[in-house]
């Protein structure tokens, strides 16, 4: 018979205090086992609990048995490692803590052990166990706690004892994490002045000394208990005030863990201190301990780890790509023909950079190299398009969309609700209208450049393609083929660029790097200090411009050939760099080209091509800000109806200016 299904007569045989310590502990678990087993049914779950303790009762043996096998698990487990310290990282890093959950996934655990933690977790793993125990009656916690208190006992219990214990050791830790310089020199000065983690470990030792002596009155108590809630509540403050500098400064996932545990960790002691001086002291544990199995759940969750820590960095990085983004969308027919210009400038550049990757194509020898010198073809290409204030249409989408989730964010924010949603519509408008406008300053642009240029090579040299490869080409533009796949995958790469761009510009923010170049003595001394101030401001307007560009060129060219090396067979459809394959084909094959199906195959693929490398990209950084900045479903059904009715009622607002 499977242990889950021991009836209660078994289990109570199997209950022996002299036996090894992990016996011993397997019997913990297998009662637990048998509880769990009346899954889904609370009811049931509390009827054994009832037998359980009515069986234990009527019998006298069974009884002293029970405290003696409870003497010995409290002689040898360390209670303090499941108080104070489960569901928190052993060491504050990020990546240490991946690495341990990543243990407690893959690596089985053993009841042959004092600590508690660890037993806890292989006893109660399932949410069940803490829905059947947040129900369990005080009556019947009070009968459980009796059986387990042995007859004249004095003084302060042990229960008490390990509670006052979780509490200093607790108090320990958020006095060091709270002295910690990655965290004391983020806090407000303010914050610093009141000195607020001080006195912590002295509060604490005074509620000690006033549970432990009996004689104390208990106005001394309750002041003891409130004296430290209160520092709680000063180190908490203290412990926001970090926030304020994250938004201020940069953010790292490392420094949003360690805060995060720091208040959890305040958070713990509130809990003990509630058990502790609780007047229903049996209902506060079971609830501390019913919490502490939905803690173990997540703390053996990498899902959650990265969710709960990465959200802060997702909104700064969405900010950073939000300052960006604003600089691409036109608000008049000025700016709406600047881009025009700035668009048609990047497409005349794209027209060199398409004739040198065919060139690199036709002199590389391994996949690998030829990707990797056409990403630097790419990479440059798009560094010099930028350097010049130029612009190429699919690098915007992932920029715009968290412009536009901040702009959500401020509607919000706002008094005026019909007014807010309207100036929203309008700028839907605006970047549709931009981004359109931008796309055929590309594409008009690119292709007879490309053309063009193709011919003059030939007349110079030779061309640039012969007509086997240019037939190639255009048949693998074929609107038919796997192109439409290639186009969202290139999307994909666009928005993961721009996600890129935003954590190296916050990385370079986070270590004060342009503050750096412009006073450290080193670079004064070799530059000037004029000379390192406009350093400075460079690297610190171009340097996500210049991350943005760097890493989508080398996407570009090295994911074909990391792919073709695994037998995917993924390549990038980039329309900008298309349309110039596109011209560069027809000056190879002439005005027959006009007679082939595979060249208007080719050419109905490229708006297709366009539009998935911009909706896919816009998609997914606008979702990522919309989950950064919490805007809800409510608030997106709105803003849908309002843009359907404006395509209605001015279909022409999305694109003339």
């Amino acid at each position: 018979m499977s242990r889950t299904t021991h009836d209660l007569q078994s289990l109570l045989a199997e209950l022996d205090p002299h036996a090894e310590l992990a016996e011993r502990h397997l019997w913990l678990i297998h009662v637990l086992q048998w509880m769990r087993s009346a899954a889904p049914s609370i009811e049931v779950a509390l009827a054994k609990a009832e037998s359980f303790v009515s069986a234990i009762e009527a019998d006298e043996t069974l009884r002293l048995r029970l405290q003696l096998w409870w003497q010995r698990f409290t002689a040898t487990v360390d209670l303090t490692t499941l108080l104070a310290d489960f569901g928190f990282a052993p060491r504050t890093a990020m990546v240490t803590e991946l690495a341990d959950r990543l243990r407690l996934k893959l690596l089985p655990g053993t009841p042959e052990t004092i600590d508690a933690a660890e037993l806890f977790s292989i006893a109660l793993p399932d949410e069940f166990d803490a829905r059947w125990l947040s129900a369990l009656p005080e009556p019947l916690l009070q009968r459980l706690a009796a059986l387990l208190t042995p007859p004249n006992s004095q003084g302060i219990g042990f229960w008490q004892h390990a509670l006052l214990g979780a509490i200093t050791y607790c108090a320990g830790q958020i006095l060091a994490h709270g002295f910690s310089p990655e965290l004391r020199l983020r806090m407000s000065e303010e914050a610093r002045e009141q000195q607020p983690f001080h006195a912590l470990i002295h509060d604490a030792d005074e509620l000690r000394l006033e549970v432990v002596h009996g004689l104390r009155t208990p106005e001394r108590l309750e002041q003891a208990e409130q004296r430290l809630r209160e520092r709680l509540d000063a180190c908490r403050a203290a412990i926001g005030t970090v926030y304020q500098h994250f938004a201020a400064e940069g953010i790292s996932v490392g420094l949003v863990f360690r805060v995060r545990q720091l208040r959890t960790r305040i958070v713990r002691v509130r809990q003990l201190l509630d058990c502790l001086t609780s007047e229903h002291p049996e209902v506060e544990a079971a609830r501390l301990l019913a919490g502490f199995v939905s803690v173990g759940r997540d703390r053996r969750s990498l899902r959650n780890l990265w969710v709960t820590n990465s959200s802060l960095l997702a909104a700064k990085v969405t900010e950073r790509s939000a300052e960006t983004g604003e600089h691409y969308i036109s608000h008049n027919r000025s700016e709406y023909l600047q881009m025009v210009r700035r668009a048609a400038g990047g497409g005349l550049v794209m027209a060199f950079t398409t004739l040198l990757k065919f060139g690199i194509a036709a002199v590389a020898g391994a996949a690998f190299w030829g990707g990797f010198w056409a990403g630097v073809n790419y990479a440059v290409s798009f560094v010099l398009i930028q350097l010049l204030h130029l612009t190429v249409a699919t690098k915007q989408p992932a920029m715009t969309a968290p412009a536009m989730a901040a702009k959500l964010k401020d509607m919000q924010a706002s008094d005026d609700d019909a007014g807010s949603l309207q100036a929203f519509v309008d700028e839907v408008a605006n970047l549709v209208r931009t981004q359109v406008a931008a796309i055929l300053g590309n594409v008009l642009v690119v292709f007879p450049a490309a053309l063009l240029l193709s011919l003059l090579l030939a007349q110079i040299w030779h061309p640039p393609l012969d007509e086997e490869y240019a037939r190639h080409v255009l048949d693998s533009l074929h609107l038919l083929g796997p192109s439409l796949l290639f186009a969202a995958y290139t999307g994909v790469l666009l928005f993961v660029s721009s996600l890129i761009a935003g954590w190296v510009e916050n990385w370079f923010v986070l270590r004060q790097l342009d503050s750096a170049i412009r006073y450290n003595p080193h670079f004064t001394r070799w530059l000037g200090r004029a000379r390192a101030k406009r350093w400075g401001d460079f690297w610190r307007t171009n340097i996500s411009g210049f991350a943005a560009n760097i890493s989508l060129g080398m996407m570009l060219g090295l994911t074909p050939a990391v792919a073709a090396f695994f037998g995917l067979g993924l390549e990038v459809r980039h329309v900008t760099l298309s349309s110039g394959q596109v011209g560069a084909a027809c000056a190879t094959l002439g005005q027959a080209v006009l007679q082939l199906p595979a060249f208007w195959w080719a050419v109905a693929m490229l708006p297709f091509n366009g539009a998935l490398n911009v909706m896919v990209s816009f998609y997914l950084a606008f979702r990522m800000a919309l989950r950064a900045h919490n805007i809800n479903r409510v608030e997106r059904s709105r803003i849908y109806a309002a843009i359907r009715q404006r395509l209605r009622a001015r279909p022409s607002s999305f694109f003339l200016p």
